[in-house]
C-alpha cells in the first residue's frame, strides 16, 4: 500500500477514534488487523498516529486558532480528522514535505467530504504553516 492510501486509512482511524471518543494507540493495532491493513506503510502510520495522540491538544488548539469562527465541534468530523492528520504530518514528521501534507489533505478531503470543504481545509493547513514557519 502506498503512502497516499496509508494516509488515507490514518484519516479513517482518526475519524473512528473522534467518533468513538477514544483516541488510544491501542486501537491502532486492533484497527490494522481488523481491516487486514498489514501491507501500509507501518512506520509512517504508526508515526502519523501516535504523534497526533500523544499532541492532541496542541494539534486542537492550532486548528481552533486558524479557524475563524468555527469551534471544533462545529467542525465536520471527516474535515477535523483530515486536519488532524495534516498537522501531525506538518509538526512532527520532518520526513513528510508540508506542501504534500497540505496537496493530500485538499484531495482526501475532495474525494471524502462536501463540495466546498477542500476551500476550508487549505486555509487553516495554510495559515498553521505561515504561523509555524514565522
Amino acid at each position: 500500500m502506498n503512502r497516499k492510501e496509508t494516509r488515507e486509512e490514518a484519516v479513517k482511524i482518526v475519524y473512528s477514534m473522534d467518533v468513538n471518543k477514544e483516541f488510544d494507540k491501542q486501537l491502532l493495532s486492533n484497527y490494522i488487523s481488523h481491516f487486514e491493513l498489514e501491507n501500509l506503510d507501518q512506520v509512517y502510520f504508526t508515526k502519523t498516529i501516535y504523534d497526533l495522540i500523544d499532541n492532541i491538544e496542541e494539534i486542537d488548539n492550532y486548528i481552533t486558532e486558524n479557524s475563524k469562527d468555527w469551534k471544533i465541534n462545529r467542525i465536520a468530523k471527516v474535515d477535523l480528522a483530515i486536519l488532524r492528520v495534516a498537522l501531525s504530518e506538518i509538526l512532527y514528521n520532518d520526513s513528510v514535505p508540508n506542501n504534500v501534507s497540505i496537496n493530500e489533505a485538499v484531495e482526501i478531503c475532495k474525494k471524502y467530504s462536501k463540495e466546498d470543504s477542500h476551500k476550508f481545509i487549505n486555509g487553516i493547513l495554510g495559515t498553521v504553516l505561515r504561523e509555524i514557519q514565522k
